[in-house]
């Protein structure tokens, strides 16, 4: 995510650590570096001259020059700057207080329109909405037929509609989730190549028609800063709320995301940032500011971990986490709520530091599948006590698999060095033993994850070393 402007910033300002006292030639040169970067990560002109203006008055000052510590000034000025230009604070999306609520989304053919109106009808129906998505692109070939293929896959009801007018669509659309208590209304409108007057007057009458609550512009954040002169436009005849930025996993440059805000007014309230249903996320400007300085995203890693904590496990298993007393099953697992959380790649990119620890590659988690063919060869011993595994078991366990005695080594090799990482993440807790309910079932406790705040340099490197080790 921006990681070629991500990369040329970290340079930067790592070049100003290795100072012991900064002089304004010093941060002059840097000042140079930094707008260099910006404007060739397609950031808008006017908004990194007001980037660097700002910053380099602040850096100047004699409290950083003068300081025990003026790079870690510097920095602390530039993320504050960077998260300002981002936005400073989260928008979140407001629903309205009627029945249902009706969200319009906007944008440029090709940005993602149709792909985030499912993602978001995803993500409201998780905070347990009952959203309905309508389809009023009628000019684009198979548009209505993929965000029905969508809605499939995520089960939620699509409006199609009889005829060939948009505006009646959106309206039929409103009335069918009344009729049938949707409290969501989804609207997916048609986009242009480019701007135009055509698509302009559909948008402004749709929005007549429904009375949207919230108008959503969905920008590919791999265009640049052109995405910015598409926003203005629909700012002055729309006038949406705020901006979904689409494909944020892709050779983004981050001209668009860093531009937006401060060009349009308008903030962004989401990112989208891979294909699943649930990669659509909230926008965190001071967590992408980070981001960007190398300095991770601790935060969002907890939440997401949170979430996943949600599902309740046996006590026992919980206390094997915490003892590091791990077995093959557990580790299939763990494994799987990694995936959850957006899988390994992701995980260690949150991290401070994580895109370096990860370098220019990508891990590849299909692996993944290699392993659970592998534990799910094994017997049920096997798997609860992996020690006993001698050289007669693998022969055995690599035929049942179809893959090579060396694959169930590695596989063992992975595991016995997670289990050895682990214990120096898992908190000291006592677990009190399972005791019986109803019919004689367990009761259940919720799984502890390593505590993230407060880490220590090479604890977080620790921490990225046993995240990655967990793949194969």
């Amino acid at each position: 995510m921006l990681e070629n402007l991500s990369q040329r910033l970290q340079g930067i300002l790592s070049g100003l650590r290795g100072k012991g006292r900064l002089t304004e030639e010093d941060i002059d040169q840097a000042m140079r570096e930094i707008r260099r970067a910006l404007l060739e990560a397609d950031v808008n002109f006017k908004v990194v001259k007001g980037f660097v203006e700002n910053t380099k008055e602040r850096c100047m000052s004699a409290e950083v020059l003068e300081s025990l510590t003026p790079a870690q000034n510097v920095i602390k000025i530039v993320l504050d700057e960077l998260t300002e230009l981002l936005g400073r604070s989260d928008s979140k999306l407001v629903l309205g207080s009627r029945v249902p609520n009706v969200i319009m989304l906007v944008g440029l053919q090709g940005s993602g329109k149709t792909t985030a109106a499912a993602k978001l009808a995803y993500r409201l129906k998780e905070e347990n909405h009952t959203p309905l998505l309508v389809a009023c692109d009628v000019y684009r070939p198979a548009a209505i037929e993929q965000l029905q293929t969508l809605g499939d896959e995520i089960g939620v009801r699509v409006y199609r509609g009889d005829g060939k007018d948009p505006v009646a669509i959106a309206r039929e659309g409103v009335q069918d989730a009344i009729d049938n208590l949707r409290d969501v209304v989804i609207v997916d409108t048609a986009g242009r190549l480019h701007v135009d007057e055509d698509m302009m007057d559909e948008a402004a009458n749709i929005k007549r028609a429904v009375k949207p609550d919230q108008i959503l512009m969905v920008v590919d954040a791999m265009t640049g800063q052109d995405v910015v002169n598409a926003a203005s436009a629909f700012a002055e005849r729309v006038d949406f709320d705020g901006v979904i930025m689409s494909k944020m996993d892709g050779d983004a440059r981050g001209g668009g995301a860093l531009s937006i805000k401060q060009v349009t007014g308008k903030p962004i309230k989401f990112i989208s940032s891979g294909e699943k249903p649930d990669s659509l996320e909230a926008f965190h400007p001071d967590r992408m500011a980070k981001r960007i300085l190398g300095m991770g995203d601790v935060v969002s890693l907890i939440e997401s971990a949170a979430k996943i904590q949600e599902e309740e496990i046996e006590a026992e298993q919980a206390e094997r986490m915490l003892s590091a007393q791990l077995t093959l099953d557990d580790f299939v697992d763990m494994n799987k709520q990694i995936r959850k959380m957006g899988g390994v790649t992701k995980l260690v990119s949150a991290l401070p530091g994580g895109d370096k620890a990860l370098g220019s590659g990508q891990v590849n988690e299909d692996i993944f599948d290699r392993m659970v063919v592998i534990i799910n060869s094994m017997t049920k011993k096997e798997r609860q006590r992996p020690d006993i595994l001698n050289g007669s078991r693998r022969v055995r366990i690599a035929k049942g698999a179809g893959v090579e005695v060396t694959d169930v080594n590695q596989l063992i090799k992975k595991f016995n060095e997670t289990k050895k990482m682990l214990k120096q993440f898992m908190p000291e807790q006592d677990f009190a033993p399972a005791k019986k309910g109803k019919k004689g079932k367990k009761n259940k406790r919720r799984r502890s994850m390593p505590a993230l705040n407060g880490m220590s340099v090479a604890d977080m490197k620790k921490m990225q070393d046993m995240i990655k080790n967990m793949e194969m």
